[in-house]
């Protein structure tokens, strides 16, 4: 099944790819039942035409049901399509995507970070690499490694891409191989150490590399540890097969995370939360709570006030507490503002401008703020269905009032906050 995800392109693919072929745990959740939902040649009677698929949306796996109806022309897949004509699944699921969406059309254009989410439930990070100015700082560019290699050991999922700032730009090709406007999804995340036998081991010289895979098959990285670059004889026989390093033309190829932060602009980590506690790999304390936006005549039932920028009614929005116990603790905090694209009919929609502050208050404060304390931490404003961000918190009580950024807007919202040890948040 996971050979028919083998030709996606674009956003959608992407996320495809990366679930099924790195994380088959996915598919139970996607996917459900999938062997009972697939056609059998001993029982086509079995076979109604009828399937249905998983995704996350705002907190809660929805169900999407379809029929077997595919949009062709010429006898041709329009859209998502596998190397083999017999294996529809991509397809299926591309039409179940769709549909939650509201048309194929709302996917076009679509948000890589928003998709990792809706197909893992995870926690979407999207940095800009340009902007960070990562190429050049190595000193955060060796915390950036660290923290995508925390992510990919922790089973996590991570997308890349070469910003594309025209419509000429769109699936062009660099000298070096790469393409613009293209998601890239990240394989493998390594310290590959360099040397022969105990010359490698004494003077323990590693390098930050990356692997990434083009979904198209093909076009890779011809650059400095590329598939035949003789950068490859620094590397003992065992550390390559150890790497699972090919010589071929299969669209996956390492390259070092210093020539990554010079030529991708973009990467999103998706974090996968497991907080079970039956669990040996659980990895964060989990709280998730609903709220709104919501307008009334009275400040004191008035929960619409705007971002910091409108004092009189910024501390009129929800307010949430929480604690970190810990010396210091590395919060994750998310937003996700409900889904305006819910059907043709009333079209895409406009996602309101959302963001959040994070202000530290006494230990023993069990009331809303009335007056502003100190501001240890903002996201961004922006359009998009969902806000991230990562910090690391000294000990003590902190509030999160999420706003829009504008007064006087409403809508519901679904806060997510990630920590170590519990915090209490409510």
């Amino acid at each position: 099944m996971s050979q028919s995800l083998m030709d996606f392109e674009g956003e959608l693919a992407m996320t495809l790819r990366s679930s099924l072929d790195h994380k088959k745990a996915l598919l139970v959740e996607v996917i459900p039942d999938w062997k009972e939902q697939e056609w059998s040649a001993e029982k086509p009677e079995n076979y109604a035409g009828i399937f249905h698929f998983q995704f996350w949306r705002f907190g809660t796996w929805v169900d999407v049901v379809i029929d077997d109806r595919l949009p062709t022309l010429h006898n041709q897949l329009i859209y998502c399509h596998s190397n083999s004509k017999n294996e529809l699944w991509c397809a299926l699921v591309e039409k179940a995507y769709a549909k939650l969406s509201g048309c194929y059309e709302a996917l076009d254009g679509g948000n890589t970070a928003d998709a990792l989410v809706d197909f893992t439930g995870g926690v979407s990070e999207p940095i800009d690499l340009v902007e960070g100015d990562y190429a050049a700082d190595e000193a955060k560019r060796n915390l950036l490694f660290e923290r995508v290699l925390k992510v990919h050991n922790r089973g996590g999922l991570i997308s890349c891409s070469i910003k594309a700032t025209s419509a000429a730009d769109m699936e062009a090709r660099l000298d070096c191989g790469l393409v613009k406007g293209h998601a890239y999804a990240v394989t493998d995340v390594r310290k590959v150490r360099l040397g022969h036998g105990l010359l490698s081991f004494f003077k323990s010289e590693k390098l930050d590399m990356i692997r990434l895979r083009n979904p198209w098959g093909e076009r890779e990285w011809n650059g400095p540890w590329s598939d035949t670059s003789e950068e490859w004889q620094k590397v003992s026989n065992s550390e390559r097969e150890k790497l699972g390093m090919t010589v071929q033309d299969d669209g996956e190829f390492w390259m070092t995370f210093e020539d990554f932060c010079k030529y991708f602009t973009d990467i999103i980590k998706c974090r996968l939360i497991n907080t079970s506690y039956l669990s040996i790999h659980k990895t964060w304390e989990e709280v998730v709570l609903r709220g709104a936006w919501s307008r009334h005549e009275d400040p004191l039932k008035n929960r619409s006030g705007g971002c910091v920028n409108h004092r009189n009614t910024f501390l009129q929005n929800p307010q949430y507490v929480f604690d970190v116990k810990k010396i210091e603790d590395e919060v994750l905090i998310s937003i996700q503002q409900k889904p305006k694209r819910t059907s043709r009919k009333e079209g895409k929609g406009e996602n309101l401008a959302i963001g959040f502050d994070i202000f530290k208050v006494e230990l023993n404060r069990t009331f809303r703020m009335h007056t502003l304390q100190q501001k240890v931490a903002s996201s961004i404003y922006i359009n998009s269905r969902s806000v991230f961000l990562r910090m690391d918190l000294k000990e003590g009580r902190y509030i999160i009032v999420p706003t829009t950024f504008d007064p006087g807007h409403v809508g519901e919202f679904l806060l997510r906050v990630f920590t170590d040890v519990p915090s209490d948040c409510q």
